[in-house]
């Protein structure tokens, strides 16, 4: 197990990972933020990164495609929803273009909410233990945890509201 001040990441079983963010915001703004392009594209990025692709087709079987800009290139991602139950449920199937983890994920993402607070759940499924442990090693965890933090400072200072 990994964690930084605010993410945890679990190994689970041979191909899974467990991620686990709070914040001090309702489910509802939570899902608001993963969910809505234009909220998606001022949390989604780290240092030095654009969005110049952040599309989603929020129901079972829309297509998601996000594509983030550093120094001239591009890194993709697509995928497919699965299943929707705003605002405590996403199943959706991931990859980047260049698939360097092996080959499709599956996430199931759970919103809780208790007091006000909300915990995110993001359990990822990859083709294979090697495919986990690529992903783990680009990086993704640093990546997350800078993310994350980004929307939880927005979600606190009001800058995201219903």
């Amino acid at each position: 197990m990994s964690s930084t001040r605010t993410l945890t990441v679990k190994r689970v079983g041979e191909r899974d990972l467990l991620i686990v963010r709070e914040f001090d915001a309702p489910r509802t703004l939570v899902f608001e933020a993963i969910t809505t392009p234009a909220l998606i594209k001022r949390w989604l990025l780290g240092r030095g990164w654009t969005m110049p692709v952040c599309e989603v087709d929020l129901r079972p079987g829309g297509k998601f495609r996000y594509v983030w800009r550093k120094d001239g290139k591009d890194m993709g991602m697509s995928g497919t929803f699965r299943e929707i139950v705003a605002p405590e449920r996403i199943v959706d199937t991931e990859i980047f273009d260049e698939d360097w983890t092996g080959g499709e994920t599956e996430v199931t993402t759970t919103l809780r909410e208790a007091n006000g607070r909300t915990t995110l759940s993001m359990t990822v499924r990859y083709a294979s233990a090697a495919a986990r442990q690529a992903a783990l090693e680009t990086g993704m965890v640093d990546g997350m945890s800078e993310t994350y933090d980004t929307l939880a400072q927005l979600l606190a200072d009001g800058s995201i509201t219903p």
